[in-house]
């Protein structure tokens, strides 16, 4: 009987090859030698013989909401395995820890490549030092520190903010990105673009007032003076995918980015500015950026309120509103409905919602995965 070569990465004969010149030699000496049982090669092993290494499956883009009750949390993977942590939540264990849980535990990273503070409120900075002792972080971005410690800040906070970055974070402007590794070949690009910073919106030339009359429905408020204004705002694309998240930008910097200029455009999905409060969610901005899909990064008591629910109902096109929080201050009908929502109770175990765009950027799923409640979408 032919001997067989050794097949290995050293071979000169394809495994093709081998099947074709091997087997038939193989048959005819079976033939020749009927009183011998000659063993067949099984067709399992012809099938392995023949096949072509198999692509590696695309992976999806993930956006996890994490519950830091009524602070925010957000952090984005993407399909080559970096990330970004847009906010930290309260000062304290349970931030930090849910937030490292869902990066390590649930999303599988080893680090947090580049990490967002959009401003010094605590429920928003309050977690980072923590945070980065339970995961590496390797890049800070904000909106510039403060020259001075305002009303709303808490000078402990910035301090350890500080320490924690080695006073090397990257001050962002309208108009720049977050450079992230470029997508594989067969995915779609992916860019992150900042739109507002340091009570700037993207076109303009310098900081306007606040209140800038514009529309037929225009309503002004009076001038906040907190850091909410200065809050960084972000517009991710992946084809034709579109997320945004403005932190807690406020009634009349949301004016001036819709009008005179729409500068977002049209979204798949909005993470609701300042936690779903009627101080923020201008109808004007809202009905710009036209979303499919609302997300409240809400707390039991905070956010989730009536108006702005009444805006996102009132959007021709809205398909669902998702909570972290059912609102227990208020009605059934200022919250949205339960299966929805991502944690019904105020005692609760810090449910996250996840969303989930395919490799193409035509659909996207969002769940909430200790409810096993999934729901898919379409892009526009």
């Amino acid at each position: 009987m032919t001997d067989l070569p050794r097949i290995g990465s050293h071979s000169k004969i394809s495994k093709l090859k081998f099947v074709e010149r091997i087997l038939p030699e193989m048959i005819t000496e079976n033939r020749m030698k009927r009183k011998r049982r000659v063993p067949m090669i099984p067709l399992a092993l012809l099938f392995l013989l023949c096949q072509t290494p198999a692509r590696a499956v695309p992976k999806t883009l993930d956006i996890y909401f994490i519950d830091v009750e009524g602070g925010a949390a957000t952090l984005i993977v993407t399909p080559t395995g970096q990330s970004l942590l847009i906010d930290s939540g309260f000062p304290g264990d349970r931030d930090a820890g849910r937030i490292a849980h869902v990066a390590l535990e649930v999303a599988g990273l080893k680090h947090i490549d580049h990490c967002i503070v959009t401003h010094w409120h605590r429920d928003h900075v309050g977690g980072i030092a923590l945070l980065a002792r339970l995961i590496p972080i390797k890049n800070y971005y904000d909106h510039g520190l403060p020259p001075a410690i305002a009303y709303d800040m808490q000078a402990e906070l910035i301090e350890a903010y500080r320490q924690t970055t080695q006073g090397k974070s990257v001050i962002l402007n309208p108009g720049d990105k977050i450079r992230l590794r470029r997508s594989q070949n067969n995915l779609p690009p992916l860019n992150i673009r900042v739109l507002a910073a340091g009570g700037m919106v993207i076109g303009e030339q310098s900081s306007s007032p606040q209140i800038r009359p514009c529309g037929p429905d225009f309503e002004a408020k009076p001038e906040d003076k907190s850091d909410n204004t200065n809050s960084v705002a972000i517009l991710l694309t992946f084809g034709r995918f579109k997320f945004f998240d403005g932190g807690d930008l406020m009634w009349n910097i949301e004016n001036r980015m819709a009008c005179p200029k729409n500068q977002v455009g049209a979204v798949d999905v909005y993470q609701v500015n300042h936690h779903g409060l009627d101080a923020s969610n201008n109808p004007t901005f809202v009905r710009a950026i036209n979303p499919r899909v609302a997300i409240i990064n809400d707390g039991p008591r905070k956010g989730g309120e009536a108006r702005t629910f009444s805006t996102l109902r009132g959007l021709k096109e809205i398909e669902a509103i998702y909570q972290l929080h059912r609102n227990v201050r208020t009605s059934d009908k200022d919250n949205t409905m339960s299966g929805y929502i991502a944690n019904e109770v105020e005692a609760c175990e810090g449910n996250f919602i996840k969303l989930s765009v395919e490799p193409t950027g035509r659909s996207y799923t969002v769940s909430i995965p200790a409810r096993q409640i999934s729901r898919a979408y379409r892009t526009r």
